[in-house]
Parts: structure tokens; sequence; C-alpha cells
């Protein structure tokens, strides 16, 4: 069966490779896999794995304490997030995203790292005849949704993007490729780092904080928050992804050999969780003028060529503002009135130029950089971070589950395709291939590959998943 890898918007800039690493190792190891990006993948982790030794690490030092140490975490996490909400509920201001524009910078932000949720696990379907794995690559088929499109957390975050016009983030700094890049690293090498992906696996299941204020504020924000909402019930500490991380470690556990060298490596695949950009740090970077610069910057390499002359501005025309300096031209749009910052957006003639179906710039700037534009433009004029009634809370998140509501069969089937349909074809053939096989070892083989990162979340890798859950079970 001939594989190709096509799901991931693969746009990279043309930039160095030694200046972005993990860049562009990210990218490598998203397109088909070679034998230059499996080795530059290798030494990338070992390059990693150097730089997150000097890190500390909560880790209990007796692996017999790991469940208590969950069941601690679980319920701090719980205990903080409870004072969280007392201090909304008081009046208190959201604590992540102030307004739209934040959350939508932060959903982009950390968009390279959610695209290949689970990525880290892959390697682990090779043995799954293995009881040792049996639990990791139960985690791995869940985070792929056991093949269903509205479970499958990568489909899930490509829908969030492409609703709010997220969707440009392949150009983002090398910082917050990092956790892709080592997700897709250990996908390639599960032979040579088990300690570490059982470590990392550990770190990355349990429920934090920020994953329940992000999803209460971005469903204030009128954002669908379920893509973290499912996260926080999937890693629950009594029977989801966080207690079977712990019992991973444990069923792995050597019985013969260095049992200590096993878990320095554990701890230190643990520590790789805490290189590269994070939620928190994403959310704090976030500065709305350089954004809104970085916007008609980025717009004025082609802007600079297509406006007409007949439009001045302290005595340049808009072409020659873009081509020399957008910075310099805001302010100048801001002094002449075309911008009144602090104001209702609608007040300001440049809005209205860009907004609405009939408006002269209509199309020219995304949902993402129109939010941005807004926020930046309204600036204290919007309330910042006030808490929304709990009657509004509850009826966006009713709104939110009714869209998304759909029935959903007991046991997935494979679909009866019509013949002669182009758009089932792939389908109609993969099903056809794993019939003609002869046991479910020859079947397994055969689907494997369409479980990988770069695939799953395409159709064919969608059934092929759900065929290798009805096998595996």
């Amino acid at each position: 069966m001939q594989l190709t890898s096509r799901s991931l918007p693969i746009t990279p800039a043309l930039q160095p490779a030694q200046d972005q690493p993990s860049r562009a190792l990210y990218f490598a190891l998203a397109r088909e896999v070679d034998a230059q990006s499996c080795d530059s993948a290798a030494d990338y982790l070992r390059a990693q794995l150097e730089a997150a030794a000097a890190l500390p690490s909560d880790l209990p030092e007796d692996p017999a304490r790991l469940e208590d140490w969950v069941m601690q975490r679980t319920e701090a996490v719980g205990r903080q997030y409870q004072a969280y909400l007392a201090q909304r509920r008081a009046g208190g201001p959201r604590r992540y995203f102030p307004s739209k524009a934040h959350a939508l910078h932060f959903l982009r932000g950390v968009a390279p790292t959610k695209l290949v949720d689970g990525a880290w696990l892959y390697g682990l379907l090779q043995r799954w005849d293995d009881a040792r794995f049996t639990a990791l690559i139960r985690t791995y088929l869940e985070e792929l949704g056991e093949g269903l499109p509205e479970k499958n957390h990568v489909v899930l975050y490509r829908k969030l993007l492409a609703s709010q016009g997220c969707d440009d983030w392949q150009e983002l700094d090398d910082e917050h490729f990092v956790q892709g890049a080592i997700q897709l690293a250990l996908a390639e090498h599960a032979e040579q780092f088990l300690p570490e992906i059982i470590g990392f696996n550990l770190g990355y299941e349990q429920l934090p904080l920020h994953l329940l204020i992000t999803a209460y504020e971005l469903t204030e924000l009128g954002i669908d928050p379920y893509y973290f909402t499912l996260h926080v019930t999937v890693d629950n500490a009594d029977n989801g992804h966080a207690k079977k991380a712990v019992q991973s470690l444990l069923d792995a556990w050597p019985q013969v050999g260095d049992s200590a060298e096993f878990y320095r490596r554990v701890r230190n695949g643990y520590r790789l969780n805490d290189l590269g950009a994070s939620t928190v740090s994403v959310i704090g970077d976030f500065d709305l003028d350089r954004e809104v610069q970085r916007i008609f910057e980025k717009k004025a390499a082609v802007g600079q060529f297509v406006h007409s002359d007949y439009c001045r501005f302290e005595g340049r025309t808009v072409n020659q503002w873009l081509g020399e300096d957008v910075e310099q031209f805001l302010a100048v749009l801001d002094k002449r009135g075309w911008i009144k910052r602090g104001h209702d957006p609608q007040e300001s003639r440049f809005w209205q130029l860009i907004v609405g179906e009939q408006a002269p710039m209509f199309g020219v700037f995304s949902a993402y950089e129109q939010q941005m534009i807004h926020d930046w433009i309204a600036a204290d004029w919007q309330a910042e971070g006030k808490r929304s009634p709990r009657g509004a809370l509850l009826q966006r998140q009713a709104a939110f589950n009714a869209r998304r509501a759909a029935p959903v069969p007991a046991v997935p089937q494979p679909a009866e395709h019509a013949s002669g349909n182009d758009f089932d074809e792939e389908l109609q053939l993969l099903e056809q291939q794993v019939a003609r096989l002869p046991d479910r070892v020859a079947r397994m083989r055969l689907l494997l590959p369409l479980l990988a990162p770069q695939r799953h979340h395409s159709a064919a890798g969608l059934l092929a998943t759900r065929l290798f859950n009805g096998l595996f079970n």
C-alpha cells in the first residue's frame, strides 16, 4: 500500500535550518520521514535530553509513591481551580485572556504542539501484542478518538483553528516547535528511547491548572472549549490517562537489569515537558501592539504594490508607507482619525474598510487578523476580563454542545461505499486490502502506518484507526 503524507499544511518560510532547528525538524518529520530526518530526530532528542537533565523534577524518588503523587497533584489543582472560580464570582477579571484577541493568539501559538497530539506514543504500536504496553497503546488510540473524527484530538484542533482563522501558524518562532518536534522525534525512536517516552507520557498526561482555566475563559469569550474539556475528562487521575501513565510505567518496569537507570531515564523524559514554549509562556508572551504590527508588515509585502496613489497621508502614498514604515503608518492613521483608538471600532473609518461583504478590503484580513485589529482599536473601550453572567455561560456551552451533537454508533463500523465513487475510493481500497489478508497479524501490520502522526486524522487514517482498534481489542 503506497502512503502519502499530506494532512498537515506544510508551508514553512524559507529560513536557515540552523537558525530554526526545532521548526526545521518538525516540518521534516511531518512529511514522509526519510533516513536523514530520522537520524536528525535521534540527534535532536539526545540534545534535548541533555538540556532537560539540568532542569528540576518533582517526580518522587521512589516510583512506589507515584500513584499518591498523581492524586496529590490532582487535588492541589482542584483546590487552585476552586479558588480561581471564587475569585471570578467575586468580580475578578479573567486570568489568562482579557480579550478574545489574546485567546486567539494563544490558540495559534500552541498549534504546532496540539497538531501532533499523542505522537510520542506512536512507536509503541509495533508492540501491540506485548502486554507491557497495552495501557500506552490504549492511550494513543484514545488520543486518535478510536477513529471517530469528533473525538480525534488533531481533527478537533484543526477545526478549532479553522473556525477562528488561526491556521497560519507555520511561521511561528522556533520555541513554539520544540514540543512538537520532541513528540514527532519520539514517535520515530521508541526502541532507543522507551523509558524517556514513558516519562514524557507521565508528565504530559497530568491534569494542569491552565487546562481548566483555559476552557472556562474560552467559553466566556464565545470560543468552543471542547478540545480542552475533552482533555480534562480523559486525563483524570481515577481511570483516565493520568492513572494509565503510572500503570504503564509499572508495567514496563524491568525485572532484570538496572532499574535505577531505567527510572533515571524516565525522570529525564518527564523533564522534556518543560522545554520550549509552554501554555503559560505563550499566554504571557502576548503583545497586541507587536502582533498588529506583524500582521500589517506581512500584508505590506503584497499591499505595497496594489494601492492606487490618489490617497496620500503626510505626503506619501499608501504604497510608499507600506514599503517603508508600517509602524509609523499606523500612527499616522491614528493621528488623521482613520483609526480611533479607545473607541468602538465601528467608529473607525479603517475598520469599515476591512469588515463586511461590501467593504473595499473584504477578504484581505483573516478572522484572526480582524480580531487582533478590532481589539487593538478598541483598547480600553471594551471591558477587559469581566466575568460573564452564569446564565450566559450556560447558554454558550449549550450552544457549543448542540453544534457538535451527532449520533455516534456504539461500535463504529466501516462505511458502505458506493462503487465508482471517487470520494471513497481509497477507503474502499483499504477495506478490500484488509479483507484479503489471512490473519490478524497481517492486518495490524498493514494498518499500522496509517495511524502515524502524519496520517491518522485523514479519512483513511480514521478508518484504519477504527479497524486497528477493533483488532486490538
